[in-house]
């Protein structure tokens, strides 16, 4: 005889919600205390700090006006340079990301090799990039070459994360049902994992290409050419109108790559979501 166990009273589920509203309470009081304190540490409250900020951005604005693009024609190379590590960078990272995320995803490799792999990525992508670019300076000296394996090795990690976790939300169902029809493992990857993840690893390596065009210019401050070699010599200089300048073409640079990026991304995932 299965006996029916009473619902909970009522009692019993207003001090259940009494007491998940407390917890809740208390964490957000907690983060708050830990955001302010953050606040007061950096001395984002201190008004003394402010003091001159407003005359000194001015001055340092008035100082950049107009922009110099007389030197333009000298500038064609170290784009090609931003350009060439971004696109390196990107390539060699997403290339080496792909089998270790496969053997990091939990629902693929054993978790023996799983862990180590995961412990791995997530030790490449902790290394800031400006310091896989000192490394690489020193290994193979100045130049697009230490930006770009600098850019592949940080990139690794990013992706070799992002990729696993795509991998790790494949639907299982139609590969079941392929091979309950005879098909082999790899028909199941070709008609039932890849087009699963395809569109997301396309999107997840366009936008990496995006963030990676940035970080390649913030890469010449240790050397390793490109833009933000020629935007750190200005400034050195006090040539902040030619500065100002390369900023804008910069910002020209990644508005393109922003906008291809987003082409890709939804030539891509368009059809995925109109399913």
């Amino acid at each position: 005889m299965t006996l029916i166990e009473p619902p909970a009273s009522v009692e019993a589920v207003l001090a259940d919600s009494h007491r998940k509203t407390v917890t809740s309470a208390v964490l957000f009081m907690f983060a708050v205390i830990v955001v302010c304190s953050t606040f007061a540490f950096i001395g984002l409250l201190d008004p003394e700090r402010y003091r001159d900020t407003y005359s000194t951005i001015m001055t340092l604005l008035g100082d950049s006006l107009p922009p110099d693009f007389g030197r333009w024609k000298n500038w064609g190379m170290p784009l090609l340079e931003t350009l060439s590590m971004s696109i390196s960078g990107t390539v060699l990272g997403g290339l080496a990301a792909l089998p270790l995320s496969a053997l990091a995803a939990r629902n693929i490799g054993p978790a023996w090799v799983g862990t180590p792999v995961r412990l791995l990525l997530n030790t490449i992508r902790s290394i800031p990039g400006l310091v896989w670019g000192v490394i690489f300076v020193a290994a193979v000296g100045f130049g697009p070459l230490p930006g770009a394996l600098a850019l592949a090795c940080h990139s690794t990690g990013m992706l070799g994360k992002f990729y696993a976790e795509i991998l790790e939300h494949v639907d299982p169902a139609p590969g079941n049902a392929l091979r309950s029809h005879g098909v082999s493992s790899m028909g199941v990857l070709r008609f039932s994992v890849w087009p699963q993840i395809l569109p997301r690893l396309i999107d997840v390596t366009a936008y990496r290409w995006e963030h990676n065009v940035r970080a390649a210019t913030t890469l010449g401050v240790i050397g390793a050419g490109g833009l933000g070699l020629e935007i750190i010599t200005a400034f050195h200089l006090f040539e902040y109108r030619e500065a100002f300048a390369l900023i804008l073409v910069l910002l020209a640079l990644v508005t393109a790559i922003s906008f291809i990026g987003a082409r890709i991304r939804s030539s891509f995932l368009d059809p995925v979501s109109s399913r």
